[in-house]
């Protein structure tokens, strides 16, 4: 499932990636409410995660330049049997790679992705505000589903999270 534009490559993630991977999402954990968790996943704790998504959902890498430069992923949407068809997405992109095309590359090829297995609705929520996350979901087909209030506390103030829907289109289920 490669999916390549000019130096971009998105790929299937592996257990390699761990590293990359934590390098970019550990100054998100650290420097900002984008992500909730408070202290930053080890490379070998990202190995476990890459490893447990892949047993049911993808998990992608933006390959830019011969360096990792994002990574997306879907996940359960939540436990019981009926949500089967939804998924909950994310996409970290490197800071330094931002408004390239990364994040709606990596989109485009895991919403493929999810199409192909049957996914119906795909949920992101977003820590507001954050105006480059929104503009990237709703350019990608997301649409504002709603807003739950003060839904977490981190560095002393509370934080509301968006959350963005896709539909896809209707399918044989």
């Amino acid at each position: 499932m490669p999916h390549q534009a000019a130096d971009l490559v998105i790929r299937p993630a592996t257990i390699d990636d761990a590293a990359a991977i934590q390098a970019i999402y550990a100054p998100v954990v650290e420097e900002t409410v984008i992500s909730f968790e408070e202290e930053p996943p080890s490379v070998s704790e990202m190995a476990r995660r890459i490893a447990a998504t892949l047993r049911d959902h993808p998990f992608l890498v933006a390959n830019l330049d011969g360096v990792i430069a994002g990574y997306a992923y879907a996940g359960p949407y939540r436990s019981r049997p009926a949500y089967r068809w939804s998924v909950d997405v994310t996409v970290y992109v490197d800071p330094a790679r931002h408004r390239r095309g990364i994040g709606r590359a990596l989109y485009g090829a895991l919403l493929t992705e999810l199409a192909r297995r049957g996914t119906h609705a795909a949920f992101a929520g977003i820590a507001l505000p954050n105006p480059g996350s929104v503009a990237l979901h709703e350019a990608t087909g997301f649409v504002h589903a709603g807003t739950h209030r003060e839904a977490g506390r981190k560095f002393g103030r509370w934080v509301d999270v968006g959350w963005w829907q896709y539909l896809f289109p209707t399918s044989a289920i």
